[in-house]
């Protein structure tokens, strides 16, 4: 299945949910277990949003739900590996790569630092301590394109240069 030119690719229909259920079709019919498996777990995860929410689920909560479902299989793997389940932690890892293949490409560092900056300047953040507001701005530009983790650690990174600087 292809994995992250998708985003040009599809019509306006077809949203992540479509696609999982598509690709569960695909892998029942391939009779790839682990991969049915968890394509079960990410559509019943945007389900439950779904319902939660009580109405279908935009793009970006879609995105969402999936960033979530991924950082738990990362997080899951860490805490494998630190246990000495090495084998647990690499189906986590499995699981995470292929809930990978449904968001969108990652922003490259230059363009994720040119969004950073800019919200530098919008907001007038100096010092660490506003780094809630630099993120409140940041993420919404990044567009699900960037993993928290990584924004926090630029973000992080700019407001200590900017400290060091005054």
């Amino acid at each position: 299945m292809g994995c992250r030119a998708w985003a040009g690719t599809l019509d306006a229909m077809t949203n992540i949910t479509d696609r999982v259920q598509k690709d569960m079709t695909a892998a029942v019919k391939a009779r790839e277990q682990q991969r049915l498996m968890t394509l079960r777990l990410v559509l019943d995860a945007l389900k439950k949003e779904s319902k939660e929410k009580r109405s279908d689920l935009d793009e970006q909560a879609e995105i969402a739900v999936l960033q979530r479902e991924r950082k738990r299989r990362t997080e899951a793997a860490e805490a494998f590996r630190a246990g000495g389940r090495a084998e647990q932690a690499a189906a986590e890892e499995a699981e995470a790569a292929l809930i990978d293949t449904y968001l969108p490409e990652q922003l490259p560092d230059d363009e994720l630092d040119a969004i950073v900056t800019a919200a530098l300047d919008e907001t007038g953040a100096t010092s660490p301590k506003e780094m809630g507001k630099v993120m409140a701005a940041v993420m919404p530009k990044a567009g699900g394109r960037a993993d928290g983790k990584r924004v926090s650690a630029v973000v992080r990174e700019k407001l200590a240069a900017e400290e060091g600087t005054e």
